[in-house]
């Protein structure tokens, strides 16, 4: 699930941009993905007169999320699927095991900035569309900046596993226009401790297999990491599982991979309105 004020991947915004017509918040969306059995997408964009936003609650259309005195955050989700119109409908409340203050900036220029704010946390799941509720671990950051992604990166991959317990490893890198390479490895403990390592070497992954988009991630030598489930194969972007290895260990770990250069084409442009519908 993703909260987007300014939605850095739609289509609308970036023709805007080229027009003048870059305010931000009159290009809001909120991306739920649901897999398995009672698969639902859902990206309906909405105008700024849909946004409604204070130190802790943002209402984005008929959704919203709201951080509560107990340091919870609620996020109560109305929307449509697309491009099979499904109802997606309930509530989801995630607390986090500990808060991290501690920003990264991934741009030379620090144009662009990321904040792991929950490395690790405890989240509770219950749809009444589809009727199904779960609860289980999970994962909370925050992404922002000052110029269009495509502007500063080619490409990026990201992963994060959790080691059992509250522990984390999360592993980002990205190819900046500028021709160098950004490469985080952070270990965050139980404590809320971190820890830098530095990423182990490059390893290639299969390419999905419907719009072969390229996917890689870092592991150590001598254990390539490879996929074991594809959950989401768009023509710029995936996420999947991995399994892979790290500190001598071996982990699953979501994974995503972002083509930027794939992004900004214009066949990818013409395509993108089908999956992000504008309200």
């Amino acid at each position: 699930m993703i909260a987007f004020i300014g939605s850095v991947f739609s289509p609308y915004y970036f023709k805007g941009r080229r027009r003048g017509r870059d305010e931000p918040r009159d290009y809001c969306s909120l991306n739920v993905c649901l897999y398995g059995k009672a698969r639902r997408w859902t990206m309906t964009e909405r105008r700024q007169r849909g946004l409604t936003q204070s130190p802790s609650h943002l209402q984005i259309g008929p959704s919203a999320l709201h951080w509560g005195a107990d340091r919870t955050l609620t996020v109560e989700i109305d929307e449509i699927g697309t491009p099979i119109p499904q109802r997606v409908r309930g509530e989801i409340k995630v607390t986090p095991t500990f808060i991290n203050e501690q920003v990264f900036e991934l741009d030379q220029a620090g144009r662009h900035r990321w904040r792991p704010i929950a490395p690790s946390a405890r989240v509770e799941v219950s749809l009444e569309r589809p009727a199904i509720s779960w609860t289980g671990h999970a994962y909370l950051d925050r992404n922002w900046g000052d110029e269009p992604l495509e502007d500063a990166f080619r490409y990026w991959d990201w992963s994060r596993a959790s080691l059992g317990g509250d522990e984390s490893l999360i592993l980002y890198h990205a190819d900046r226009r500028e021709g160098d390479r950004l490469s985080l490895g952070l270990h965050f403990g139980a404590d809320g401790g971190l820890s830098h390592f530095e990423a182990p070497q490059d390893h290639r992954l299969a390419r999905t297999p419907i719009w072969r988009m390229p996917r890689s991630s870092q592991a150590d030598a001598q254990h390539p990491p490879r996929v074991v489930k594809t959950l989401e194969d768009t023509p710029f972007y995936s996420r999947s599982v991995i399994a892979s290895h790290l500190q001598g260990r071996p982990i699953e770990a979501v994974h995503e991979s972002l083509s930027l250069d794939r992004f900004r084409s214009a066949w990818v442009q013409q395509l993108l309105p089908y999956r992000m519908p504008r309200r």
